[in-house]
């Protein structure tokens, strides 16, 4: 097999409680994405009797990092190890001390976003928020910021302030920091969390990339390699009513303690979002057969603000079918539905614009953001697992010799495009539409001609044959 025919095989349990028997469930739900190449070849030894000699071949499959795991200087990995609280089901968060003196907010872990924002004011959902007035190093930058996500939306002023990680730094950072004035359907009933810290790419940043992002900021600042991971302990496990299944979000680096075995990693595609390819999907070992061009319409993101795992609409209707009949039932527990019996829900839902690998898949794993090498590593993470049975697993290379060699859409175009492309045409538009103002408004001068049934007098039909 070529280095086409490397691919990265992530079979998915996640926290999804398997009810049909044994019998009737040989193989978990597979999800495979294009493996990485090694950045730095190394001649490999010679395999030991019983070695897979593809596990070498062409410098693909899996690739460690180790030095990833020390170097990052002013960060303490051990220290961050635990350092989030939270379930999938409301978000996992992160404690930061903001301004002088240090207020503490718990701040939702976003990698579907970029904006790094906090409540600013008080709302019946929270239970606490930044007060800039009590600060003395916040700085506004004297505009607004307003940002849209799958559900809800905030808008909020821009500023700049000192920012603390407890767990895992010892100084402070001065960060761009939007303070949430308004909101709908953001903050929701139950959450434990106050703001959010967007880790995508400063594409994504609103109003513009040119505002810095949180980890950018970071980065430049602490002097950390451009890498962060995350582990979160949800997968089989009650949403707990407290919220305290937890996590790590080790910001610089690797943390060797929360994964077991190989990472895996597989390419970033386009640095906004995290985007990535997906090869195909199984359910009970079969494939679903479909183009995977399908998969990645219009776009397969890592993203752990999103709950569930959600799939185009044709793909989820191939899954939700497959799954009928191969008899398998992935479901999520949902607590407060009554007292006597126990409500559960589908982990997988549906999108009409892209194929999000949500917090459902990403708490069977330990994930890395290898921005520094434009990759997504996946490993086995030891908190996912049910009565000491692991509820995920990772294994491959396999054979990709009927997937096509470019699985994303060649007319797929960024957000940020999107946008300035709507911009221009609606520029035009209104260009257009002055012109045609300005000559109905303006008198109609011409000299008296004999009548010719020819000539159109009709001054909208005038309109329409100029546009002939």
């Amino acid at each position: 097999m070529g280095a086409l025919a490397r691919a990265l095989l992530l079979p998915l349990l996640a926290q999804w409680l398997l009810r049909a028997a044994p019998e009737l469930a040989p193989a978990p739900f597979t999800l495979p994405l294009r493996v990485a190449a090694a950045t730095n070849r190394v001649v490999a030894p010679t395999p030991e009797p019983g070695t897979p000699a593809e596990r070498c071949a062409d410098g693909l499959a899996l690739a460690l990092e180790p030095a990833l795991e020390s170097a990052a200087g002013a960060a303490n990995f051990l220290a961050m190890v635990d350092n989030l609280q939270g379930d999938s089901g409301r978000g996992y968060y992160l404690e930061m001390l903001i301004g002088t003196p240090p207020q503490k907010l718990q701040i939702l872990v976003d990698t579907g976003s970029s904006n790094f924002a906090v409540a600013g004011a008080p709302h019946s959902y929270i239970d606490t928020y930044f007060d800039t007035e009590r600060s003395s190093t916040y700085r506004s930058k004297g505009f607004d910021v307003t940002v849209k996500y799958t559900q809800g939306s905030w808008t909020g002023f821009v500023g700049e302030d000192l920012v603390t990680i407890p767990k895992g730094f010892n100084s402070s950072f001065l960060v761009n920091i939007a303070t949430i004035f308004e909101s709908e359907n953001f903050f929701l009933p139950g959450i434990k969390w106050n703001g959010i810290l967007g880790l995508a790419y400063a594409t994504l940043a609103k109003p513009s990339s040119s505002l810095e992002t949180f980890f950018d900021s970071l980065v430049t600042q602490a002097n950390i390699p451009n890498v962060f991971s995350m582990q979160m302990c949800g997968a089989g496990l009650p949403v707990a009513g407290s919220g305290t299944n937890g996590g790590s979000l080790v910001l610089g680096g690797i943390e060797p303690s929360l994964y077991k075995g190989d990472i895996w990693y597989t390419p970033i595609k386009e640095e906004w979002y995290y985007q990535i390819e997906i090869l195909k999907l199984e359910i009970g070992g079969q494939s679903l057969n479909l183009d995977c061009r399908e998969y990645n319409a219009d776009k397969a993101i890592v993203d752990s603000g999103t709950t569930l795992l959600r799939l185009p609409q044709k793909v989820f209707d191939a899954v939700v079918e497959a799954v009928a009949r191969a008899s398998l039932l992935y479901i999520q527990p949902m607590m407060g539905a009554g007292l006597n019996y126990e409500c559960y829900r589908f982990g997988i839902s549906p999108s009409t614009n892209a194929l999000v690998i949500g917090a459902t898949v990403m708490e069977g794993f330990y994930v890395i953001f290898d921005r520094a090498r434009k990759r997504v590593g996946f490993a086995a993470s030891p908190c996912a697992e049910i009565a000491g049975a692991a509820v995920s697993e990772i294994s491959g290379p396999f054979s990709t010799e009927d997937i096509a060699s470019n699985c994303v859409p060649a007319q797929s175009l960024s957000e940020p495009i999107l946008w300035i492309v709507s911009y221009a045409l609606m520029s035009v538009c209104g260009a257009i539409l002055l012109v045609l103002i300005v000559l109905l408004l303006l008198p109609f001068r011409c000299q008296r001609r004999p009548r010719d049934p020819e000539v159109v007098n009709d001054e909208s039909s005038l309109v329409r044959h100029r546009w002939k």
